[in-house]
Formats: structure tokens, C-alpha cells, sequence
């Protein structure tokens, strides 16, 4: 049996959430504040240790729902009935098989149908006709009062009112609902309420726990601490009494300190070493023990301490990184965790049909390589707690773990994550990597194998990308080491106070090579504001025949100028439908003659088309004020800052024939690099910076003896806007 589908609907930023689950786990990455604690929070007051009250306040609500309730209000209930959603509403999608036991399942079942596999849970917070009347005319009244007496307008007492009493009006309901194999979706017209008195007994069905980011022990009554965690988990796996550790342990609570530190090793071993494989015991540098202080306290519980020995020295654990004390408490937690699953302290009680495990930002404070090693050992830890080694029992565990370490998902499988990403300021939704791959297989690409490189690729290098607002796609090494000192240099030169710097901004940087054409499904995937920055390489056609005298088309890369087509993939496919509309002979002249405006596009129906309020801009070299045309970066900024070169001959060691610079060409000069690495070092390294006043301020500006190519200019200041 599994959870293979949660929806949320009108719960905070989670408007209308749809989310597919996998067997093991599921990673849930996305930026801050993209609604992956709403996701816990949600789980939490319908299903979790908040279920068993109202826990839901007014600010829970999504924010479009808000002023829908204002407008049935003040319209007297005539538009609510047109509302299909009454409030926030939470659905369990569970499939099951013919080996599952049907004991707890049985009474959400609407027909016998074999080829049915699915029931649905759904939860509500949702206000009836009845208590919409109700509060509407509670309102009228509460306004009436207060009106005179206070400034606030109409909405603004409505948000008053209801915040204090949406609990009179509003109630937790929970429904099975019957699943359409047609259009594999819940039919709500057809559900079964159930309640305390119902043979349904949702905790049998599914059990929810988690762990919070907050690993903290500000909360008495929720110990954070290793010590405080190390006596949950005792209490929780304590072994019968018949068992050997625990007789030996109440032995030597007659002895002393030193006898009981020898048990609690023992008692706590598997943790212990669970800790040391996944990095969290540093070798030759400090043992992680857990030893006896009943010499302080006369109590058993909470009679333990974890320390550190180092140099035969015990220190407390707040003497350890706080990276270490988060993998080790995040580990114990776990163990706690999935011994609630089991049951383990009564044999006679079953566990539920699914158990849900919640695991809140694993990285808080580790290093890149201990969340390297934490996820490709979590699905082991989870493996091993749940599938009646030991003898233990069996469970059926699935793990969400949300995330925004980048390191963790390069480490991770790409087919368990689940992308959230806010499309409105009230909305999220959620994308699985797998549909990504679905997307890319439509593609007529010759091999097909374009979702293959973007996922190693990413892995390896460019997993960041996810939790990012804007992204670079840039072409090779030369715009790889000047375009932080270019992004630094607009920053600097181009003020503007409404405008936020771009190195204060969220930008990924990505080298696509010439292949940025590969990241189209990916751009669609991902939604976030995007600069292509790459060339025109012109190429001119010529008509040749080949040794058996057969008429054939070659293209020769040549000046811009002298060129007849583009030989830059990236340009002829996100441009493909507006060129197709272009009935030049001479595609060159399609490139050659955009203006700004006319370089930005949006995803319309799998087709990229001209928008000038689109996300995604390609730019490329523009003709200079002296009439020549540039067909590479290093073209146009030889073009532009020929100046500095020659000033700097001397020292600027890429070039060759440098005696030669002022009687030729930028495009001749390109020919004359050594490398394009060390061209672009050279620029940095002959750069220079400009003091002065500006407006009775003290100004500094960056590389201020060179300028920027205006094309890059161009694409970062658009990039830089919202």
C-alpha cells in the first residue's frame, strides 16, 4: 500500500497543489518561501499531532480565498455557491494491491470493482451554507457596532472579525471520496463522511510524523538536544525486561557512574555507528559516548549526557560543530521515529497501513561533503528501519524530505525530486523531474538523448540552478571568468536606485556552450527569468562539388559582414517560428537587424515566440557606431576597447603578432589569441580602478579602463529589471 499522490488546496501559499510521491523518497527542492514548511504544516494539523484539535488560524487560509470569502460576504452569499472549493481541503491518494491487508481500508471502498486500485482521503476545513448565513449576519452586526468608533474600512474589519471567530464558522471534516478511473481524479459528489464514531480510523490507515528544521532546545517540553534526544529514543526502544541491557543496567544503577557509561554504549551502539557512516564521528579527532550522571540526578530518565572525548579530555556536546550535532540529532531522530512506527514498545499493536516520514532541511549547518553522504545513505537508514531486520517489525515507509542544498540534490536521484516553484505571489506549484524526462522524449532530437546530458550535467555541476530567480546560459571560458567583473562593473556605473544590484540578486550562472538549445524543456521546466548570452558566427554558403562532381552546400565561418546564414544552433531553434516567417534569402539579415525588444521570447504551446514581456532573451553582437560588426565576444570587445589593448601590449601575453595590432582588424585579431582563458585573465589582470565624487559621495568603480559589448550590456540590464 502507498501514498502516490498529495493535492492541497487554499492552504497558505499552496492555492492548488498537486503532488506525486515515490515508493522510497521523495525530495522536495525549491527556493525559500515556496511553501515546503506549508507542505509540513498542512500534514501536521490534518493528520499529525495537531489533528486532534482545531489548530488552524485565519493567515492559513491562501490569500485569493480570503477575498472570495469577503465577497460572498458582502454580496449576502449570491456568489458562494459558485465557489467549488469552501475552504482548505487536503487529499490522500492511496493504492493498494491484491497482497495488502483490506482491514482498515475496507470501509472506503464505493463498489467492488477490481480494476479500482485507489481510495482517497480527503480533509477539510471548509464552512457550510448555514454558517455562511450565520456569519454573514454576525458581521452585519459586529460592524454596525464598531463603525463609528473605528477608521478601519469594510475589508479591514472584516479581517478583524474573522480572525477572532472563523473557528465558530469554519469545521474540520473528513470524507473518503470516491476515485474515477476515468479521469483518474477525485469525484467528489460521491464521499462517505466519517467521525470519531466512524469505522474508519484514520491513524490506522496512515500514520504522519516529522522532523522540523527547528532542531532546537528552546522548547523545554521538546528537548533538542543530543541528550534530550538520546533519552526519547531510549524510551522509545527500550528492549522487555527480560532483556540483558536492561538487567545489567539496573545493576549498575546500585554501583556507579562509571559501570552505567559502560551499558549506555551498548545501549546506544547502533545509533553510534549509524552516525559514524554517514560522516558524523571524525576519525582520530573526538568518540561520540553517552555516559552516566546519576551521581547528579536521582531519576533513571534523562539520566544520560552525550559528550566528546578528545585527548582523553570529556567536553559537552554545544563544544562540537553544530554540523555534527545536527547529522547526529537529525539520525537519533529518526531511529525514535520509525520505533513510533513499529510500535516496538507493545508487539500487540499493528502498525498503521502507511507511515509518513517528514524530514525538514537534513543541511541546516553541514558542509558539502557530509550532505553528499547523508543522502546516498538515508534511503539505506529508512531501508533498514523499516523492513523487519532485526526482528523488528515491517512497515510500509515513505520519506518526503524537503531541501534547498543544492549538494544534496546533485547527490541525489533525479527521479525522487519534486520542484516547487511559486508562480504567484498566492501560488505554487509542484513538478517532478520525471515529467521533465517525458517532455524531452516528445522531442525529435536524433539520438533522443538530451534529457540524459541535462541530468548529468546538472548533477555535476549546475544543481544550484533550482533555487535560483534568474539564470545566465553563457557560451565558454572567456564569458566564464569576465562576467562577475561585467555584472560588478553595471552594478557599479549603471545606477539605480529601484533597481536591484545583480550581484545582490539570485542569478545562477550555467555554461551551456553551444548548446543552450538543450536547456529548452528545461527553461519551460524551471520558469525563472533567463539570459542567453552567445554569438552570431556568421558563415557564409558556398556551393561546392565533391570528388564524384556532386553539387553540394558548405558553410565558412567569415566576418559578419560578408556572411549569408548563422552557423549558432541556439539562435536558429528558439528563433525557428519567427525566422520561418522571414522571407530574406540571406537568414543573416534576420539577426543582424533585431532590436532589443525583438530578442525576447516566451513558451507559447511548445513554441517559442516573440514577447516582449517574455522570460527568456538571447543576445548576441550588434553592429558598433563605426560600422563594424563583431562575429564573437572577443571580436566585439577588441572592437570596443582597442584602446586598452594596445595601451597594454605589452603585458597582454594571449595575443600574438602584437606589433601588429594597430594595422588590423578586431576579427583578424581574435585569429592572433593564444587562448581564450588567457585573454580573458588578461583583461582582468590590466584592468584598473577609478575613484572620484559623485553627487558629494565617494564613488569606486571596478575595470573602469575597458567597456562592456554592448550586446552583454544589453542582455544583463533586462536581466537585471523584474
Amino acid at each position: 500500500m502507498k501514498l502516490c499522490k498529495i493535492q492541497v488546496r487554499n492552504y497558505r501559499l499552496l492555492k492548488q497543489l498537486d503532488l506525486d510521491l515515490e515508493e522510497d523518497l521523495s525530495l522536495v527542492i525549491g527556493k525559500n518561501n515556496t511553501g515546503k514548511t506549508s507542505l509540513l504544516s498542512v500534514l501536521n494539523k490534518f493528520i499529525g499531532t495537531q489533528s486532534s484539535s482545531n489548530n488552524f488560524t485565519y493567515d492559513d487560509f491562501n490569500v485569493e480565498f480570503k477575498s472570495l470569502l469577503f465577497k460572498a460576504v458582502e454580496n449576502d452569499g449570491t456568489t458562494w455557491n459558485l465557489e467549488p472549493i469552501k475552504g482548505i481541503e487536503l487529499y490522500l491518494y492511496i493504492s493498494f494491491d491484491e497482497v495488502d491487508s483490506f482491514a482498515n481500508i475496507r470501509p472506503l471502498f464505493f463498489n467492488l470493482n477490481p480494476d479500482n486500485n485507489m481510495v482517497i482521503l480527503k480533509f477539510e476545513y471548509t464552512i457550510e451554507t448555514e454558517k455562511l448565513m450565520s456569519l454573514i449576519e454576525a458581521f452585519k452586526k459586529y460592524y454596525e457596532r464598531i463603525k463609528s468608533s473605528h477608521k478601519y474600512t469594510i475589508p479591514e474589519c472584516f479581517e478583524n472579525f474573522i480572525k477572532e471567530k472563523h473557528r465558530v464558522y469554519f469545521s474540520v471534516f473528513k470524507k473518503a471520496i470516491h476515485y474515477d478511473k476515468d479521469s483518474q481524479a477525485a469525484s467528489n459528489d460521491t464521499f462517505k463522511l466519517f467521525d470519531t464514531a466512524s469505522p474508519i480510523d484514520v491513524s490506522k490507515i496512515i500514520a504522519f510524523k516529522y522532523i522540523s528544521a527547528r532542531r532546537d532546545s528552546e522548547n523545554k517540553d521538546n528537548d533538542g538536544t543530543l541528550s534530550g534526544l538520546s533519552a526519547r529514543y531510549y524510551e522509545k526502544t527500550k528492549p522487555d525486561e527480560d532483556n540483558p541491557i536492561i538487567q545489567n543496567l539496573e545493576d549498575a544503577l546500585v554501583d556507579a557512574d562509571a559501570s552505567l557509561s559502560d551499558v549506555y554504549q551498548g545501549l546506544f551502539s547502533s545509533v553510534i555507528d549509524k552516525v559514524k557512516k554517514f560522516g558524523g564521528i571524525r576519525e582520530n579527532e573526538t568518540i561520540v559516548k553517552l555516559i552516566s550522571t546519576l551521581s547528579q540526578q536521582p531519576l533513571l530518565k534523562g539520566n544520560t549526557t552525550v559528550i566528546y572525548e578528545a585527548e582523553n579530555h570529556q567536553l559537552p556536546e554545544s563544544y562540537n560543530g553544530l554540523g555534527y550535532l545536527n547529522l547526529i540529532s537529525i539520525i537519533i531522530e529518526i531511529e525514535t521515529l520509525l520505533s513510533d512506527f513499529r510500535n516496538d514498545r507493545d508487539a500487540s499493536v499493528i502498525p498503521a497501513d502507511i507511515n509518513l516520514l517528514l524530514i525538514e532541511e537534513p543541511e541546516a549547518h553541514t558542509h558539502p561533503q557530509m550532505q553528499y553522504i547523508f543522502i546516498k545513505n538515508i534511503k539505506e537508514l529508512l531501508r533498514e528501519g523499516s523492513s523487519g531486520e532485526n526482528d523488528k517489525k515491517e512497515i510500509c515507509l515513505q520519506t518526503i524530505m524537503t531541501s534547498h542544498s543544492s549538494h544534496i540534490v546533485a547527490a541525489c536521484d533525479f527521479d525522487d525530486i519534486k520542484y516547487f516553484h511559486r508562480v504567484t505571489a498566492s501560488s505554487v506549484y509542484a513538478k517532478n523531474m520525471k515529467d521533465l524526462e517525458i517532455a524531452y522524449k516528445d522531442e525529435k532530437s536524433p539520438q533522443n538523448n538530451h534529457f540524459k546530458f541535462l541530468k548529468q550535467y546538472l548533477n555535476l555541476n549546475y544543481a544550484e540552478v533550482f533555487f535560483a530567480d534568474k539564470a545566465i546560459l553563457y557560451e565558454g571560458e572567456t564569458e566564464r571568468i569576465l562576467l562577475p567583473a561585467i555584472m560588478k562593473k553595471i552594478d557599479e556605473e549603471e545606477t539605480d536606485k529601484v533597481m536591484l544590484p545583480l550581484l545582490s540578486q539570485n542569478i545562477s550562472l550555467i555554461e551551456s556552450g553551444a548548446y543552450s538549445q538543450i536547456f529548452d524543456q528545461f527553461l519551460s521546466f524551471v520558469g525563472i527569468k533567463t539570459l542567453i548570452v552567445t554569438d552570431i558566427d556568421a558563415v557564409i554558403q558556398v556551393q561546392t562539388t565533391d570528388k564524384n562532381g556532386k553539387e553540394m552546400t558548405t558553410y565558412n565561418a567569415c566576418m559578419v559582414d560578408k556572411g549569408t546564414h548563422t552557423s549558432n544552433g541556439a539562435l536558429k531553434h528558439y528563433y525557428k517560428e519567427p525566422l520561418a516567417q522571414h522571407k530574406d534569402t540571406d537568414q543573416l539579415d534576420f539577426f543582424t537587424t533585431r532590436q532589443s525588444k525583438e530578442k525576447i521570447l516566451s513558451k507559447r504551446n511548445e513554441k517559442w515566440v516573440l514577447d516582449p514581456k517574455g522570460s527568456l532573451m538571447l543576445v548576441y553582437q550588434t553592429k558598433g557606431t563605426d560600422g563594424y560588426y563583431p562575429r564573437s565576444f572577443e571580436d566585439a570587445f577588441i572592437q570596443i576597447n582597442k584602446n586598452f589593448i594596445i595601451d597594454n601590449l605589452e603585458i597582454f601575453e594571449s595575443i600574438k603578432k602584437r606589433q601588429q595590432i594597430e594595422d588590423i582588424c578586431a576579427y583578424e585579431v581574435v585569429n592572433n589569441i593564444t587562448s581564450k582563458a588567457s585573454f580573458a585573465m588578461d583583461i582582468l589582470l590590466n584592468s584598473e580602478e577609478k575613484s572620484f565624487v559623485n553627487e558629494e559621495e565617494p564613488v569606486k568603480h571596478s575595470f573602469s579602463n575597458w567597456e562592456i559589448p554592448p550586446y552583454i550590456k544589453e542582455g544583463l540590464l533586462w536581466l537585471r529589471s523584474d
